[in-house]
């Protein structure tokens, strides 16, 4: 027998949230506010993919949301399953109710709470080896979720956040990252700490401008190292290139006088991954 209220369905001991106000799914709507998510320390997430990345990396993971008329897929119902297991609690929505918080057309029937990552910058020990790479002010998610697929490609470190960015845990850079937001570590700090930090673990800063005169390929990168990327509009300022110990230039041919964020950073990533694979 089914019974039926303004917020769930109760099938044979199950609750089945149907109501797109019930107060637990309004509090995981309001993740999609940059507000929220700073005032709380935690994001959402949907999707199989995502929900596998954070299951793989070991995400702290506070509750697993399941719409048992969408979650079709095997694989699916098993990472609930391994959810559950490992102390999330659960949350099943009708498809409706799901419909509201993803931001995919096809849903796929399975979202997470999780709980954001960051590390203090101070207390961060680069590695040998290690290539970390800093972006000021950077505005657009889809560049910085990019940014952390390919430092992640790469085996980089992690990504050290500088200014008035915007969020890594924006739902437009979770999905551009591919999964990478669970295996990065994360750090932000000001311009002026930032320096500090660099000074005190004695890290090789290599920063880009189309005015500088060696060209990318040509510097021998030695980690621990950051490289250092500018905003959007602006690249890196006089001061910002004043801490830089090289500056190296991205050479353009075209037309246009700039690259995007992304491409630059993946650019210089690449370079440096391919000389540590040539000195293996």
């Amino acid at each position: 027998m089914q019974q039926r209220n303004n917020s769930t369905n109760v099938d044979q001991g199950r609750v089945i949230i149907s109501s797109r106000s019930n107060p637990a799914v309004k509090a995981i709507r309001a993740l999609s506010s940059r507000k929220q998510r700073d005032n709380t320390g935690r994001f959402f997430v949907e999707g199989l993919h995502l929900v596998a990345a954070a299951v793989q990396q070991h995400a702290q993971v506070e509750t697993c949301v399941v719409a048992p008329e969408l979650l079709t897929s095997a694989f699916g119902r098993e990472l609930a399953r391994s959810l559950i297991h490992s102390g999330a609690h659960m949350t099943e929505v009708t498809a409706e109710v799901f419909q509201s918080l993803a931001t995919k057309e096809q849903a796929q029937g399975i979202g997470i709470v999780a709980h954001q990552r960051w590390q203090e910058l101070a207390r961060v020990r680069p590695e040998a080896g290690q290539c970390w790479v800093a972006l000021d002010t950077v505005q657009y998610p889809g560049n910085l979720g990019t940014i952390l697929r390919t430092c992640d490609a790469v085996g980089g470190a992690g990504v050290i956040l500088l200014g008035n960015t915007t969020d890594p845990y924006d739902p437009s850079a979770v999905r551009a990252s591919m999964g990478a937001i669970f295996s990065q570590r994360l750090a932000r700090a000001s311009f002026a700490e930032f320096g500090a930090w660099c000074g005190r673990q004695h890290i090789t800063v290599v920063g880009t401008s189309p005015a500088a005169e060696l060209d990318y390929r040509g510097l021998d990168y030695q980690p621990p190292l950051v490289l250092l990327m500018g905003s959007e509009p602006r690249g890196l300022s006089r001061e910002q290139q004043a801490l830089c110990d090289v500056m190296v230039n991205i050479p353009m041919v075209g037309h246009s006088d700039s690259l995007n964020l992304a491409v630059a950073t993946g650019i210089m990533l690449y370079e440096v991954f391919n000389q540590q694979r040539g000195a293996s």
